[in-house]
């Protein structure tokens, strides 16, 4: 994409009224004003908080908004250029149960109130598999401890990733961590009882790596006592 269409869309996400693009120091100071607030000053109702990391163009936010009405749902990504498609169509489409947030993931914490969200998703993340890039990998323990501060303690986390090497770094972990797994499965698409919303919402990529012939992995699971 090139730097003039990068800014226009940049400039463009300033306008929209679903979209979240605090200052670092301001998170950093605590000084983030829908902390704790989201239900109330931004959606304008109290129905359950769903954020999907790395969202990406927010199709998948899109998706699980349009499915689930009941819910509100945030897509969280750093790249705002990326996420402005999704933004234009949920003001277009009228989803009022959709805002996305410009931030670092690791930034979560100083965002959301403590038990502020109920699910979480992770829709394939960069596996980061060299051990070096192993900080940045979304499902490490330091990822797991900020998911934790800010999900109920009945909040789910849900994985889906096309990468064996993720899905297994993060259900090894978690039996390591005495953590609740709910469901796990290394072929969604080749297995019954898979939960509909696994396979009935696809990204663009899902799609390509199915017609890869590529299997498609998902764990959900809870975290206490990190």
């Amino acid at each position: 994409m090139g730097s003039k269409k990068k800014l226009k869309r940049f400039k463009e996400n300033e306008t929209f009224s679903n979209v979240i693009q605090p200052k670092r120091d301001t998170l950093l100071a605590d000084e983030f004003a829908l902390k704790g607030n989201w239900g109330c000053s931004f959606f304008k109702n109290e129905k359950p908080i769903v954020l999907e990391l790395g969202c990406g163009k927010g199709e998948y936010t899109l998706d699980l908004a349009k499915r689930d009405p009941d819910k509100n749902y945030i897509g969280v990504d750093i790249k705002g250029a990326r996420f402005w498609k999704g933004a234009k169509t949920a003001l277009a489409e009228q989803l009022h149960n959709v805002g996305f947030l410009r931030i670092q993931i690791e930034l979560l914490a100083q965002c959301f109130g403590q038990g502020e969200i109920d699910e979480i998703w992770i829709t394939f993340p960069d596996p980061q598999i060299k051990y070096k890039r192993t900080k940045h990998r979304l499902t490490n323990l330091e990822f797991l401890q900020k998911y934790q501060q800010v999900l109920r303690p009945d909040g789910i986390v849900h994985l889906k990733t096309d990468s064996e090497f993720m899905h297994g770094y993060t259900l090894g972990l978690l039996h390591g961590l005495g953590q609740d797994i709910h469901f796990a499965q290394h072929d969604v698409y080749g297995t019954t009882g898979t939960p509909e919303v696994v396979t009935q919402v696809q990204t663009f990529y899902e799609s390509q790596y199915l017609a890869q012939g590529k299997k498609i992995t998902y764990v959900s699971f809870s975290l206490h006592g990190l």
